[in-house]
């Protein structure tokens, strides 16, 4: 049974900082394409960022680009985003994705929330 499981959200003041994980079971991890997408209340899912599976080739939403960080660990089946000088808003839920054979999956998603 495919699982992603976030962690790592939180409250954090304007130019803080967190890490996101999203933990990753039932299915072979390394070769897949992972990423990450927020949802702000009343705003449709964006992507945040990906990175691939054989080079490590990570790709970024303008507005994270220079304060997000990408990254993945093969032999822990995770992969995390290192999120620097948070601003209000970068407020969504975050979650983690992968695209399968049929359909796309989702994991539950960790809140974020960056407010003085």
């Amino acid at each position: 049974q495919v699982r992603l499981v976030e962690s790592g959200g939180g409250l954090v003041q304007p130019g803080g900082s967190l890490r996101l994980s999203c933990a990753a079971s039932g299915f072979t991890f390394s070769p897949v394409t992972m990423s990450w997408y927020r949802q702000a209340p009343g705003k449709e899912r964006e992507l945040v960022a990906f990175i691939t599976s054989t080079s490590g080739g990570t790709n970024y939403a303008d507005s994270v680009k220079g304060r997000f960080t990408i990254f993945r660990d093969n032999a822990k089946s995770t992969v995390y985003l290192q999120m620097n000088d948070l601003q209000p808003e970068d407020t969504a839920v975050y979650y983690c994705s992968f695209p399968g054979r049929f359909l796309r999956f989702w994991g539950q998603g960790t809140q974020v929330t960056v407010s003085s």
